[in-house]
């Protein structure tokens, strides 16, 4: 089996997903979904991977099914198994239903211009839904607009909005704890909002230094929720311990180019971010999770991979379950490799 298996798909992807394994699940994951942009004619889609019942390998991605999107998916979730959550430039968040039996696509839920500028009603007011993530039954999305939305699977209005959450852009969102969201802005600020509260401010703040650098994606451990990462337009990478102080413990300089996504690898407790680098730790008498707070030289050392070389437009979108990659790319390709670790 080839290590990395790619399709040319004609269309800019900008986002792709695996879908979630069910739970106590030994194989690895063999469906992803895939999100468009800046194309005439948007999708999202559903693709097969790895090796059919009988044996079959099925080398590149197979399209089970797509489905056309109302502006670019600017963000894109799995709610569970049959259902995905995208977020779109109109400002609109749609769920989306799988029907396995007759491998189709088709809207199950929308909520119209969940983010806008002016007026919810005014017909160009919408403003882009820049991140979504998702704890089934709960959905949260940020926007261009500063606002944060709590909605809730099957519900038709929201369960909470913060309309003047940030005076500037919200860039992603992630949970960190079950009621305790994270949030990224263009003015380099990592803020805690915790839904239990009723007033509408962040129950904690934390900036970079010097220059305003926005800040584009977000992570935590999946281990350690005071382990946080993020990644700036800078290309640097920050990691922050929210126990202790406001401002990042390690800066790593990563690659000159913006970073667009992140996560953190389930598998190794390793780093994976926009440029497709793989980084981790080798540690001498620490933990891994210590090594991330360490800027010691003499005591840890920081591996970099670059998983893609000779790579020229831009790596929009990755996603790592168990051993296995999948990211999509601005050159109309998605590549997959299942075999991470290896």
């Amino acid at each position: 089996m080839e290590e990395v298996s790619a399709r040319f798909v004609a269309q800019k992807i900008s986002k792709a997903r695996w879908r979630p394994l069910p739970a106590a699940a030994l194989q690895p994951p063999d469906i992803f979904a895939t999100g468009s942009w800046d194309n005439e004619d948007n999708r999202l889609a559903l693709w097969a991977v790895g090796e059919l019942g009988s044996g079959e390998y099925l080398g590149e991605p197979q399209l089970l099914c797509d489905i056309g999107h109302d502006g670019d998916v600017m963000d894109m979730q799995f709610l569970d198994q049959e259902r995905i959550v995208a977020a779109s430039s109109t400002g609109s968040v749609t769920v989306f239903r799988h029907h396995q039996n007759n491998q189709t696509l088709s809207v199950n839920q929308r909520w119209e211009k969940a983010h806008y500028h002016v007026d919810q009603d005014t017909s160009c007011g919408g403003a882009a839904c820049t991140g979504v993530i998702c704890n089934n039954p709960e959905i949260v999305t940020v926007g261009e607009d500063g606002r944060i939305n709590l909605f809730r699977a099957d519900q038709k209005d929201a369960v909470r909005t913060i309309d003047n959450a940030d005076s500037s852009t919200l860039h992603a969102v992630t949970f960190l704890r079950t009621t305790e969201i994270l949030t990224v802005n263009s003015i380099g600020q990592l803020k805690i909002w915790d839904f239990r509260q009723q007033r509408n401010e962040p129950s904690q703040i934390f900036s970079l230094t010097g220059e305003r650098v926005p800040l584009h994606c977000v992570d935590r451990h999946p281990n350690q929720q005071h382990i946080v990462a993020t990644g700036g337009q800078d290309g640097m990478l920050s990691i922050w311990d929210i126990r202790q102080g406001t401002m990042p413990v390690s800066l790593l300089n990563a690659h000159e180019a913006e970073s667009e996504y992140l996560d953190w690898s389930r598998e190794k407790k390793a780093f994976l971010e926009q440029s497709t680098t793989y980084l981790s730790h080798n540690t001498i008498n620490q933990s891994v999770v210590c090594a991330w707070l360490n800027n010691d030289p003499t005591k840890d050392r920081m591996e970099i991979t670059n998983l893609i070389p000779n790579q020229t437009l831009s790596v929009n979108s990755l996603d790592v379950l168990g051993p296995c990659l999948v990211y999509g790319t601005d050159a109309e390709a998605i590549y997959v490799n299942r075999q991470l670790f290896a």
